[in-house]
């Protein structure tokens, strides 16, 4: 193995890292707050969006963030049309105006 080839699989090893980490983190978020059924549609998101993603798989960067922002954006969506947990958001969203 050469040193490009070693340089390569570092920061592919390193983007491996950063891509497990964002998505834990973001998962774990998303369970504490809203519940395992969110949380295991929010995987699905957050691949799906990464996936989405125009750089291709072994870049040499990727935005892990750009992908968590857009399956929240996602998570949001779904929790205003229907929400499914009672969460001050939710409870925010339900509640008529004061009169």
């Amino acid at each position: 193995m050469n040193a490009e080839e070693s340089f390569d699989n570092s920061t592919y090893a390193d983007q491996m890292h950063a891509e497990e980490s964002e998505l834990a983190a973001f998962v774990n978020s998303v369970k504490e707050m809203f519940g395992s059924e969110q949380a295991r549609l929010a995987v699905r998101d957050w691949l799906d969006e990464s996936e989405l993603m125009d750089s291709p798989p072994r870049a040499i960067s990727r935005d892990w963030r750009a992908v968590t922002i857009a399956a929240s954006a996602r998570l949001a969506e779904r929790l205003v049309v229907a929400p499914r947990h009672p969460t001050s958001m939710g409870t925010l969203l339900d509640t008529p105006p004061a009169a």
